[in-house]
């Protein structure tokens, strides 16, 4: 489940689910600073439709079945496309197990050799994206960015200790979560 992070101005109003965010800044409609979301997974904004009664958000944003799509959603299966050369197929059929037994193998070897290098990428992509929407102006901000993109924490904090705490918190979250390999 993917999570998110609505601001009102420079302060956290919530965080949690889509339904979690759209009920907060429902609730929050005509306060003090601008009412910003943010999926944390990307750091990319998100708008919400916050028309309607508490029924009509839960309807819009909660999780439904049919949003679920094909697989075994009870194991964690989702179904998805995948285009491969007729070469590929014909090696895949032959393997162990299938195709689906083999690509699986093939993608937990991978993320095995990554080491978590993608999600770390992923994780200062995200974390520079909020920033960048809510502390771009601030002063330092470029030092703070270069200090991030250079893995340099310490000095990323150094330069970002007179900035709004919960926007600094938001963004280095995902930095200093631990990174799974398995």
């Amino acid at each position: 489940m993917t999570s998110f992070i609505a601001f009102d101005g420079c302060r956290r109003l919530a965080s949690g689910n889509r339904l979690d965010i759209a009920r907060a800044l429902k609730a929050a409609v005509g306060a003090a600073g601008p009412l910003l979301a943010f999926d944390l997974e990307t750091g990319v904004g998100v708008d919400f439709d916050l028309s309607g009664s508490d029924a009509d958000l839960a309807a819009r944003y909660g999780e439904s079945e049919s949003e679920r799509g094909p697989g075994r959603p009870r194991l964690g299966v989702i179904g998805r496309e995948v285009t491969l050369l007729p070469r590929h197929w014909d090696w895949l059929e032959r393997q162990r197990g299938g195709a689906s037994a083999a690509l699986r193998r093939l993608v937990e070897a991978a993320r095995a050799a990554d080491q978590g290098a993608t999600e770390a990428a992923q994780a200062k992509a995200a974390a520079y994206r909020l920033l960048s929407a809510m502390a771009g102006n601030l002063p330092g901000f470029e030092a703070a960015a270069r200090a991030l993109f250079a893995d340099d924490v310490a000095t990323l904090r150094r330069l970002t200790a007179g900035w709004p705490a919960d926007i600094v918190a938001a963004a280095l979250a995902r930095l200093s979560a631990p990174k799974a390999v398995c």
